[in-house]
């Protein structure tokens, strides 16, 4: 029998005949012999619990997952908005049954009374302070503890969480750990605990509610206007201007879709930020396809910075870096966040690393200014150095000529060295030093070598013949 196939689920037409996991699937044929089975999987059930979640995101930005086949729903400050606790609760198991879930759910003061009183199959809403009293007859295996301590809770006598509450606290601790009591007084409604939901809380939110589901293209950036408005009186209060902005399109399938905008710069414009979601949906690789339309459409300001008001009309640099800033929007929008890149200078003198390519409308990075250097280094540099073949009069002087690419050059000019140590605590293996030089051949091209390791040095990184490269070139 180790090898049988057993059931992993069953729905509620098969408990009530007797049905329940673990039991074989010859048992399980032999009370139902029509029973209809499918492969467990559990990838495509966690695949379809996270869907299932984002579309509870219409009742509140606050969710959780449960797993398996859980959700745990934050309703602080939103339960009004529908009617109060008990409105919601019937709303939110009709549009889950109407799309062909079944669901029970329960409203309690703690995440842990709740999930305690829902997996016993109760229902309802509990009154405020009545947690301990309506899970008081649950068993302990409710409390979400190991099977090992259930088992000892029932050998001692202890089946209901009762039963547990009615003994004093410091045997229990002692015999089964601090955990037991955190859970117990969880679930009782005593210790209250947030829940970490799936998707940050957004700084500011606006939405709409639809009457009659919406699809045409018109409607939906009308829409995003006037939601945008909104945001932009909240956030002229907090004297703060958007980067991040996140659109969250509730189709009345129970499909989500999710559109993000990013800025170059605090953006508080709206016909800049409308002009940004045309651009957006415009680029859309995969229409964005209302189904039998939206009946939900929410805006969210996912990041915020400060934004102080600016007199560009007596600045011309102002006006013209507003300008770029928008431009840079526009592209990222239209080609991708990571194909729109800017410069970013370092304050490292390792050459490899003083500069680097980010988005140019991502979160702000710190960047340092250009340091006057003793030797000038060329803008034009080969990653990798390439190597060359170099000779040189002493063997730590400037080369005198040297062979690249086929082609010898007789140096006519040099200066240096510039000596360049690795950065210790970045290095993930020996690296050896480096004298740059900057040299001049009989044409007057300049070039930027290197000499990579140091003559009679028995130091990690520096044994060996030292080798000469090309990093870069002078214009």
């Amino acid at each position: 029998m180790q090898g049988a196939l057993r059931l992993a689920a069953v729905d509620r037409a098969a408990r009530r005949a007797g049905l329940a996991p673990g039991l074989t699937l010859a048992d399980a044929r032999a009370r139902m012999p029509g029973l209809a089975v499918l492969d467990h999987d559990p990838a495509a059930d966690a695949a379809f619990l996270e869907e299932v979640a984002d579309d509870c995101d219409r009742w509140t930005p606050l969710v959780a997952l449960d797993a398996p086949d859980g959700l745990i729903l934050d309703i602080t400050g939103c339960a009004h908005l529908f009617g109060g606790e008990a409105a919601l609760r019937t709303r939110l198991l009709a549009h889950l049954q109407h799309h062909g879930l079944g669901a029970g759910a329960v409203i309690a003061g703690t995440p842990d009374a709740a999930r305690a009183l829902a997996r016993s199959g109760k229902g309802g809403v509990v009154a405020p302070g009545g947690e301990a009293a309506a899970v008081a007859g649950l068993p302990v295996a409710r409390l979400g503890v190991s099977a090992q301590v259930v088992t000892g809770l029932s050998r001692a006598g202890l089946k209901t969480i009762g039963d547990l509450a009615a003994r004093p606290p410091t045997p229990l601790a002692a015999r089964f750990g601090m955990e037991l009591l955190t859970r117990l007084e969880r679930t009782r409604g005593r210790e209250d605990v947030r829940i970490v939901p799936r998707r940050p809380l957004p700084a500011c939110i606006a939405e709409r509610r639809f009457a009659e589901p919406i699809a045409r293209t018109s409607d939906i950036e009308a829409t995003l206007a006037r939601l945008v408005d909104d945001l932009f009186l909240t956030l002229e209060a907090r004297g703060e201007g958007g980067r991040a902005f996140e659109a969250c399109f509730f189709r009345t399938d129970g499909a989500v879709r999710r559109l993000k905008v990013e800025t170059a710069r605090p953006l508080r414009d709206g016909t800049a930020l409308a002009r940004l979601w045309h651009e957006r949906i415009e680029a859309l690789a995969d229409p964005l396809d209302p189904g039998f339309g939206f009946d939900l459409m929410r805006l969210s300001v996912l990041r915020t910075e400060k934004l102080t008001p600016a007199q560009v009309s007596l600045d011309g640099r102002a006006v013209e870096e507003e300008e770029v800033a928008a431009l840079v929007d526009r592209l990222a929008v239209r080609l991708g966040r990571e194909r729109v890149l800017r410069f970013l200078q370092r304050d490292t003198h390792d050459p490899d690393r003083a500069s680097a390519l980010v988005p140019a409308g991502g979160a702000p990075v710190a960047s340092f200014p250009l340091r006057d250097e003793a030797l000038p280094r060329p803008l034009t540099l080969f990653d990798p150095p390439q190597p060359v073949e170099a000779l040189a009069e002493v063997p730590d002087g400037p080369p005198l000529r040297f062979r690249w690419r086929r082609v010898v050059h007789e140096v006519a000019r040099a200066e240096g060295p510039e000596r360049l140590a690795p950065e210790w605590w970045r290095r993930a293996e020996e690296m050896p030093t480096r004298d740059y030089y900057r040299v001049e051949n009989r044409e007057g091209r300049r070039f930027w070598l290197f000499r990579a390791g140091l003559y009679g040095r028995e130091a990690p990184g520096e044994a060996g013949q030292p080798r000469w490269f090309l990093h870069g070139l002078f214009p």
